[in-house]
């Protein structure tokens, strides 16, 4: 088998393992869930690149953060949703992590329904919580996320692990967002060479 493959077919739980090992052995991702819980987030996530590319990295032998664009952290608060509460939030979120190696983007996931027709050109679902957006991700693979729960790192993954451990990118129909699954996978698919593409079904 390839090495890179290695975790590809295996028990969802033992991918699970895996992945929570490859977090917990990174300073960067651990730091960013930290420090979720010290800000207070309201139902954080660290979501997106700055987990997947991580686990491409560390499975290809690459630096642990070469290619890595962002770390999105998320959290949910329906109390305030203006644009000045999301900004106050940003800042104090970005502040704190100030020195990272891997800039964050922070979105409040209780307005996306509110920006996201306008930037996008698609209908968005208002959101119940954090872990609803990963349903709505343009690629399954990249509908994963973590934070710390009673001392633990739990997994959000709704579409399963195998499509990352595989190396495939995946499309998820859910929206009509065609466009973002091709450009994202075309950009990953430079920076690792080993991704398979699954076309947006017809």
């Amino acid at each position: 088998m390839v090495a890179h493959l290695r975790y590809s077919g295996l028990d969802a739980d033992m991918q699970r393992q895996v992945l929570v090992d490859i977090i917990a052995d990174d300073p960067v991702l651990m730091r960013f869930l930290r420090g979720m819980a010290d800000l207070g987030l309201p139902d954080p996530l660290l979501g997106s690149g700055a987990i997947y590319n991580t686990v491409w990295n560390v499975l290809t032998g690459r630096e642990r953060y070469a290619g890595i664009k962002d770390a999105d952290i998320v959290y949910f608060d329906p109390s305030d949703r203006s644009y000045e509460a999301e900004d106050r939030v940003i800042r104090r979120t970005q502040a704190h992590f100030a020195d990272s190696p891997i800039p964050v983007e922070v979105r409040n996931q209780a307005r996306v329904h509110l920006w996201f027709p306008e930037k996008f050109g698609l209908v968005y679902p208002e959101l119940t919580r954090s872990a609803d957006m990963l349903l709505y991700f343009a690629t399954r693979t990249h509908a994963v996320a973590a934070r710390i729960e009673n001392g633990e790192i739990v997994i959000f993954a709704p579409f399963g692990l195998d499509d990352l451990f595989s190396f495939r990118l995946t499309p998820n129909p859910a929206l009509h967002n065609r466009a973002t699954h091709e450009s994202k996978a075309a950009r990953a698919m430079v920076l690792w060479p080993e991704l398979q593409f699954e076309p947006w079904p017809d």
